[in-house]
This record gives C-alpha cells, structure tokens and sequence, in this order.
C-alpha cells in the first residue's frame, strides 16, 4: 500500500501537470488583443473600469450592470486589472488563464477528496482543463465571470465536503461565502445546490436509502442522512441562489424582449437539439464558433423528436444503471441541471442557439460520468493500467492539440470573426463585428461591404443599420449615412447614439436646424450625454446663438470636466462675447489636459499678449506659447507667426516683432489669405513705430 508521502507527491505531480498543460493550451493568449465581442462595454471602453479601483468604483460595480448581467465581483476583478495591466490585453488575458487553472487544480483535488481515486479524478481535471469547447470561456476575456465564479463553485464543493466530513459553523459559513461569491461573479452557479444533492448521492453516498451495504468499502466515509434532512441543510444555499437569480433577472436587457422573443416552443425545440449538439461537441470537438445562429426557418421538429429520444434514452438508463453505476446518474444530472438556466427557454440571447462558453461547468458531469463508468467497465481488462494510461495519454494530447488550435482564432477580431463565418452560416453578428474590425483597420469599403451582408440576413437589425451609417459617414456619403441612421432609429427610436450620430451627419451637410432637433432628443433621452450636449453646443453656435452654446458647453463640463474640446470652445465664445478672462481661464485648462493643443496655445498667446486690460497681459508666458506653437506647426503657420510677433511686442522686442510679422506676411501672401496680409501690413507699422498690439480681435 502506498505511504501518504507517496499519495500526496502524486497529487501534487498531477497539480503541476495540470498548470502546464493549461500554460501549454492557453499561454499564447498573453499575446492577444481584447475583442470587440462585449470586451469593449466590459473593459476598454468602459470609463468606470478602466481607470481601475477606487471607492466609488466597488459602489459602481454593485449597482450597475454589465452587459446585461449583474456580476459585482467580475466586474471589481476587471477594475484591478486596469489598476495593474492598464489596457494592455495580455495581462488581462493571463489572469483568465490563471484562474482557470486554478479551478482545474481545485477541481482535481476535490474530486479526489471524494472519491479516493487519484487517476480518474487527474484525467476529469485534464478533459476540463484542456478541452476545446474551454477556449471561449478563457480566451475571451469578458467571459472572466466564467472562470473567475468556476473558481469560487470548485472552492465552495470543497468547503462543503470538508463540513460533511467535520461539521461545524465555521465550515458552514465558509460555504456560504464561497458561493456568495461565486454568485456576485455569474448567477449561472445558482444551480449549485443542486448539484450538492447529486454529490450527496455519488460519490459522498450520503442518502441513507440509496446508501451502499455496509460490506462495501466506500460506506461510511461519509455520515449519512435522509434526504429531508439533506434539503433542508441547503435551505440557505437555494435562498441565494434564488436571490442572485430575482437580480439577474430584474437586470434591464438579460431577458430578450418581447419583440425579438422565439415563440415558447420553439425555445423548447432548440434546447432539446443544443444539449444534444452540446453532448456531440463534448466528444467531437469541431467547426467550434461565436456564435452559433438560430437556423434561419427554425429547427426541424423530427431534430428536436431524436434529440428528446436520445435524452430521455440516456436519462433512462442511467436511472436504471443508478445501482450499478450511480456515476452515470451523477455525471449526467449534473451536465442536463447545470445548463437549464442557459438552455435557452429562457432567451437571454438573441438570435443564438447556444454557446460554447456555456459549457465550462456543465460538461464536467459528463467527464466524470464517462471516466468512472469506463474504468469500472474496464476492471477486468488484461494490461488494464497500460491501456487506459495510453488511452488517457492519447485523449489529452488530442484536447491539447485541438484546443491550441481554437484558442488560436481569438487573437484579434479579424482571426475571430473569419473562423466565425468559416463554420457558421447566416451569422449577422460575425458579420457585423467583422466589419467594425475592418473599419477600425481603415478597411472601410470592406467594412461597408461585411455590413450590407449582415442586413441581408437580419435587415430589422438597429445596430447593424448604425454601424453602416457610421462607415458611410467616413466615406463622405452622408446622404447614405442619414439613411442608414433613420432605419436605425425606425427599429429603435429610443437610442440616444443614433440620434447624436443622425444630427451629426445632419449638421454636416448643413441641415443645422434638423441636426439641433437630434442633438436635442439625444439629450432628452440620455440627459448626461456629454458628446450630443458638445454637438448641440456647436450646432446652436453654428446658428449665432452664443449664450446656448455656452450653456451647453458648461452642461458638457458638469458631465466630464476633461473634456478638452468643450474647454476650448467655451473659451472661444468667451473670447468672442469679450469676456477675455474666462477665455483666458478655459484656454489653461485645455493645456492643462493637453500642453500639445497648438490652438489653445496660440489663442493664450495672443490674449496674453493683446489684452488691453494690463493684469490679463504675460509677455515671457506668451512668447513661451507661442514659440512652442510655431515649433509644433513647423514655422510655416502665418496665423500663429503672428501672435509670436505680437507676444515680442509685448516684451518690447519690436524688432523681433517685425520681422517675426513679415515672415507671416509672406506666409499669408503664398497662401492667398488677403484679410490676414493686410492685417499684417498694419502690425508691422506699429511694430517699427514701437508700439504693442492692443486689438485682441483678429
């Protein structure tokens, strides 16, 4: 018999195996850049994420949603890794890859806690840490609510078979705590309780009527108790589980609604067929995407006829088997329990027939219902060790194979959404998200072209409709655009960006008082939507109407004070209306936010230098500006040539001025820009006469 030194210098083996391994699969991933599948409204572009932890971030993260999904706890883990990565992809990426290792090793620990069995228990920790269907839930990296609530689900199975084993109240809360959090981090592992009772069947065999005969080695090692009793010891557990899914659900945007809703039976026809196509994929790991359409006529009933026959054939069995191979019930209770929430009665996706990512917890029943049934079969086999070791051998380095290869297309958005629509047909949102990929690289006709393929499979799409607008609107077609925004505001009228973005093709083609009327509903819609109040500022400005520029330029700094362009504008009008001190004020700002703004310098500048009240005036200050304004525009801008000469002037260097002021002249003379030469001509006579500019308007 092996010593326990022995024992525990095998489970620590295969604990290193595993991390290997995983680093072997997933490792490249450190070198992938985020998707612009949810990693965009879940991390890069998320202005309360990515400036990292803080106090009223933890606040923000539990009152808010993301993406639909109420995950305070994955939303805190992406704050932190913005305060310790920045937005470079990699390190986000390697803390997936972390915490999926973690939960592989857990996994493997506790099953062998268990059930005894070290091999059986490695090679279920090996299928789940290294299986393709693994690459979308770890390579992606808004789907961390996948293996960060994996990891607290594995620590919570742990924390409970350590209290079966020596109950106490300590155990007790460490269970609750553990899937608590596992909860805050995605409401799916709300079927955890569930799968206790199953554990509590096999392998802890704790239900006293299904308990084995006292001769059976395995009785015993766990205190057994009647199923009431069993029910009511997870009492708590259902009541947060029941918690966590009444505020997922009360989520604004998670449940699809009414309009886009499949009809109640066809939701039970295609998930029927997706545990099915899940069970095949489980086993033959191929043409693996994101996502999988919804068959554009539906589902074929004699698919969802087979499906129920071949699930209630297998359920039949292994009720059937449950004495011989009470495993098999386990195992395959676990996988049908645990993806019920996401099988798609409930529709929390549009137009998606399932996903892989689903799958991360789910088909672990599976590996263990298939591992222990093939090794309890096998007991009689001649050469056993040899031949399951090189089967277990072969299926690993088969997985690892295949699942590199699948990680693989999640580098970037264009390796992604090819693989996509190299394995799925009718599939808009491939389509779409490839074309947002294109038009991000500068290939906007190849974007445009990907877009006009997405309407044609779903042309009462609002988003796809916009984002052809947008890449119309950056090929000069705004006749084009304005349609495009139109059709998309017809399937959603509510959207404050379509209206922004409508006015803002409006206002550049001229239609100002058309664009005012967008910029005017997209505030109403999203009262704190700083750019329609920038746009609507400009566009009231456009028509004469200063005071309301100013308003809405002021409303555009309530909202976010670093708005460097609303800074510069308000100054502008500032500048304009006479009030050269609060120009003067906005102008220090916007060099505060960028000390590069060649404009914002040059127009300091020139206020410094002309104002005719003497306490706004700062000759050193202005040259200072306005050389680094020249140097910036490599010399050759008359404009800035002359507040540079009227900054000298200042100074009392009229010399400097002067000739500073000719070589703006014949700058101005090349450029055909006549009201600035004669302008310029007048300088200079001052300039030689010793005198200092003192007319600020220009």
């Amino acid at each position: 018999m092996r010593s326990a030194a022995i024992r525990k210098t095998e489970a620590g083996a295969v604990c290193v195996f595993l991390v290997l391994v995983i680093l072997a699969v997933f490792g490249q991933t450190t070198h992938f850049d985020f998707v612009n599948y949810d990693d965009d409204k879940n991390v890069y572009e998320n202005p309360v994420v990515e400036k990292g932890l803080s106090v009223s971030a933890v606040g923000w993260a539990f009152t808010h949603a993301q993406v639909a999904n109420w995950i305070p706890l994955t939303t805190l883990s992406h704050m932190l890794d913005c305060q310790l990565f920045g937005l470079h992809a990699g390190g986000h990426h390697l803390v997936n890859v972390l915490l999926h290792a973690a939960t592989a090793v857990l996994l493997f620990l506790v099953l062998r806690q268990m059930t005894g069995s070290l091999w059986r228990s490695a090679f279920v920790a090996a299928v789940f840490a290294v299986h393709p269907l693994r690459a979308e839930s770890v390579a992606w990296v808004s789907e961390r609510k996948d293996v960060l609530s994996a990891f607290f689900f594995m620590l919570t199975i742990g924390a409970y078979v350590r209290n079966v084993r020596q109950p106490s109240w300590i155990g007790r809360c460490a269970v609750l705590l553990f899937f608590t959090l596992g909860l805050m981090s995605k409401s799916m592992v709300a079927t955890l309780p569930f799968v206790l009772l199953l554990l509590d069947y096999w392998p802890l065999k704790r239900i006293s009527y299904f308990r084995p005969s006292p001769h059976n080695g395995e009785a015993g090692r766990f205190p057994a108790s009647d199923l009431k009793h069993l029910l009511i010891e997870k009492f708590p557990l259902f009541v947060l589980a029941a918690g966590a899914c009444a505020a997922t659900a009360l989520m604004p945007g998670l449940v699809i609604a009414d309009a886009h809703r499949l009809p109640l039976f066809e939701r039970i026809v295609n998930a029927l067929v997706a545990y099915v196509v899940y069970l095949c994929q489980m086993f033959f790991p191929t043409g693996l995407a994101i996502p999988y359409p919804n068959a554009p006529t539906g589902v074929p009933v004699w698919k969802a006829g087979f499906a129920f026959v071949v699930l209630a054939a297998i359920s039949a069995g292994v009720v059937a088997w449950r004495k011989k191979n009470p495993c098999l019930l386990t195992g395959w209770f676990w996988y049908l329990g645990m993806l019920f929430p996401v099988i798609g009665i409930i529709q929390i996706l549009h137009n998606v027939a399932h996903a892989d990512h689903y799958t991360y917890l789910p088909e672990i029943g599976l590996a263990i219902a298939v591992t222990w049934a093939v090794a309890d079969w096998s007991a009689g086999w001649k050469h056993r060790r040899a031949v399951l070791g090189g089967l277990m051998a072969a299926v690993i380095v088969t997985l690892m194979v295949c699942a590199h290869i699948q990680t693989s297309y999640w580098k970037n958005d264009e390796t992604l959404w090819t693989r996509a629509l190299d394995c799925t047909s009718g599939n808009s949102v491939a389509r779409n998200n490839l074309g947002l990929a294109l038009a991000k690289n500068g290939d906007v006709e190849g974007a445009i072209a990907q877009f006009r393929q997405a309407l044609e499979i779903h042309p009462d799409d609002a988003e796809i409709h916009y984002n052809l607008g947008v890449a119309l609107s950056v090929k000069g077609d705004l006749d084009g655009a304005i349609a495009q925004y139109q059709k998309a505001l017809d399937y959603a009228p509510d959207n404050a960006e379509f209206h922004n973005n409508l006015g803002t093709a409006l206002f550049a083609k001229g239609s100002v008082e058309e664009a005012i009327a967008q910029f005017q509903e997209s505030t109403r819609l999203q009262p704190r939507y700083a750019d329609a109040h920038y746009n609507l500022g400009n566009a009231v400005l456009k028509l004469g109407k200063l005071d309301e520029a100013i308003a809405q330029y002021k409303q555009v700094l309530e909202i976010n004070p670093n708005h460097e362009n609303a800074h510069y504008n308000l100054g502008t009008v500032l500048f304009v209306k006479g009030d050269l001190r609060g120009a003067i004020t906005q102008y220090q700002i916007v060099l505060e936010i960028n000390p590069g703004h060649v404009n914002a310098q040059n127009n300091l500048a020139w206020l410094l230098s002309t104002a005719p009240d003497a306490s706004l005036r700062n000759g050193a200050k202005a040259i200072a500006l306005a050389e680094n304004a020249s140097r910036l525009s490599a010399n050759g801008n008359p404009l800035i040539l002359q507040t540079l000469a009227a900054a000298y002037a200042e100074k009392g260097s009229y010399a400097l001025a002067a000739v500073t002021a000719r070589h703006a002249l014949e700058l101005a003379v090349t450029q055909k820009n006549d009201a600035l030469a004669a302008t310029l001509q007048k300088e200079i006579k001052l300039y030689e006469a010793n005198t200092p500019e003192r007319d600020v308007t220009r």
